[in-house]
């Protein structure tokens, strides 16, 4: 009787022993709603065109000097991101991991470049960008309601962080219906991206021609005002590598990330650039470089009495834009912290909702401070060529992988001098603004970028044991009060 006793309570101890396992190392889940072709679609041209076409195209012009080579640099510009999208199908279809440049510069170079990465990322250019876009999308949204002056600034930042926590609570809810979002809103802004471009044509049939006369006189031909030319419309263009970011979450990725590239980036290039036509139809080069938004004129001149559709519909278009942004981004968190680069618990995906949660509102926080702070334009210009420092190693890193992993499968493979070209153009960019400009802000940059050296060896590669004892607790905490588990393993 004392053996058996003692065996029941054996078999208790491991019954116990067994749950607490389940609390602390749950059963791993993955994601469940996927991402089709037309969704592909709309993420690429919903991220994309969000409030520069509408906004800003003024400064592509004050670098080009005239409206011949302004839509040349527009149309060559679209030619440039789709050939770098190219490049990332083919990386995105080898490498079938979620998070962008980080699982691809991690095969390519190792994890340092990749850890840097995510460093510069998650901490600068992506958050504050998606703070530029909420900002945006606030003033557009607020201007009706203070007719003949300037919103106030607390207004705007605050309806920027509402739209930022809306935004975060959306995408942390539902796959789905941050997917469903972003293709009402995509919709939405191709109302009024077809409402200009139909206006324009019918103002061309009408012979509004008079300011494409003599189109390339007074033409800049310098190569640092072209490169900065190219430099500010590819600022427009970004985000054609969304789609590489949800790639665990795409419907056969190998046919549908390809296929969106081709159809999405193109759609934008010709929409890009019949906007600008339809603004040229009545404005002159002065007159653009003189108006605030460039949009709300043309509404102004041509729409009116319902020129109110214009900042309306461009506030879709931001928020569409920020939409995107957030459920891209959010999954590059969500990859560093699988890869432990970043805090374990980021890596986690939500029980019920099989969302990447964690990542998601650590994402939301980081815009949100970015919120605080006055004017971050200048900000966002000086670390947004860092951007362009990790595409061209990104390129680099698929010619490279091509002599390094030759036994890597490749369903799309790109002639070899499309990525040399988009590398190149890489360099071209990276240097132009610190050549013609040189400022003390891009070394500021430099430094940055490479601090998280010192974060990387002293976290990541050493693992001291006193962050781990901090963020453990921290991590069950969060794992409870989310509700979430580790995630499956992607597979190659």
């Amino acid at each position: 009787m004392g053996e058996e006793s003692l065996r029941n309570r054996k078999g208790e101890d491991d019954g116990k022993e067994r749950q607490s396992i389940q609390i602390h190392e749950p059963q791993t889940v993955s994601f469940h709603f996927k991402v089709g072709l037309i969704s592909g679609i709309c993420m690429i041209v919903g991220t994309i065109i969000g409030s520069g076409i509408f906004v800003s195209p003024k400064s592509v012009l004050a670098n080009a000097g005239a409206v011949g080579p302004c839509l040349t640099i527009w149309a060559a510009c679209g030619i440039l991101a789709t050939l770098g999208a190219l490049c990332f199908a083919e990386l995105g279809t080898m490498i079938t991991k979620s998070g962008g440049e980080y699982p691809y510069l991690m095969e390519a170079f190792g994890p340092v470049p990749a850890f840097l990465f995510s460093w510069t990322s998650l901490l600068v250019t992506k958050p504050s960008s998606f703070a530029i876009i909420c900002l945006s999308f606030a003033e557009y949204a607020s201007a009706p309601f203070y007719p003949g002056c300037d919103p106030p600034q607390v207004v705007i930042k605050c309806l920027a962080v509402a739209a930022i926590v809306v935004i975060t609570i959306v995408n942390s809810l539902s796959v789905k219906l941050a997917s469903y979002l972003q293709n009402f809103l995509t919709a939405a802004k191709m109302i009024i991206v077809t409402i200009i471009i139909v206006s324009g044509i019918v103002l061309l049939a009408q012979g509004r021609t008079d300011n494409f006369k003599d189109s390339f006189k007074d033409s800049k031909v310098s190569v640092s005002s072209i490169s900065l030319a190219f430099y500010n419309g590819l600022w427009a263009y970004d985000g054609w590598n969304q789609l590489n970011y949800i790639t665990e979450e795409l419907k056969n990725p190998y046919r549908n990330l390809p296929l969106s590239i081709i159809i999405g980036i193109p759609l934008v290039t010709v929409c890009y650039v019949l906007i600008n036509v339809s603004y040229f139809t009545v404005m002159t080069s002065t007159e653009l470089l003189q108006s605030k938004a460039v949009a709300v004129t043309f509404g102004d001149r041509v729409l009116y009495p319902a020129s109110w559709i214009v900042p309306l519909f461009v506030a879709f278009s931001t928020i569409g834009s920020a939409n995107g942004t957030c459920f891209t981004a959010g999954r590059l968190v969500y990859v560093a912290g699988r890869e432990g680069h970043m805090l374990k618990v980021l890596s986690y995906i939500s029980v019920k909702r099989l969302t990447p949660a964690p990542a998601i509102i650590f994402y939301g926080a980081i815009a949100i401070i970015y919120i605080i702070p006055g004017d971050i334009n200048t900000l966002i210009n000086y670390f947004s060529f860092a951007v362009w420092i990790f595409y061209g190693f990104t390129v680099l890193g698929l010619i490279v992988m091509r002599f390094t992993r030759k036994e890597l499968r490749r369903p799309i493979r790109v002639p070899i001098v499309i990525p040399v070209a988009v590398t190149l153009v890489s360099i071209l960019l990276v240097l132009a603004p610190i050549v013609s400009a040189p400022e003390l802000p891009y070394l500021y940059c430099f430094i940055f970028i490479l601090s998280g050296l010192v974060v990387y060896v002293l976290f990541v590669h050493f693992k001291f044991d006193w962050p781990q004892k901090i963020s453990k607790p921290i991590t069950m905490h969060l794992q409870m009060l989310l509700e979430v588990v580790p995630a499956e393993e992607a597979t190659e």
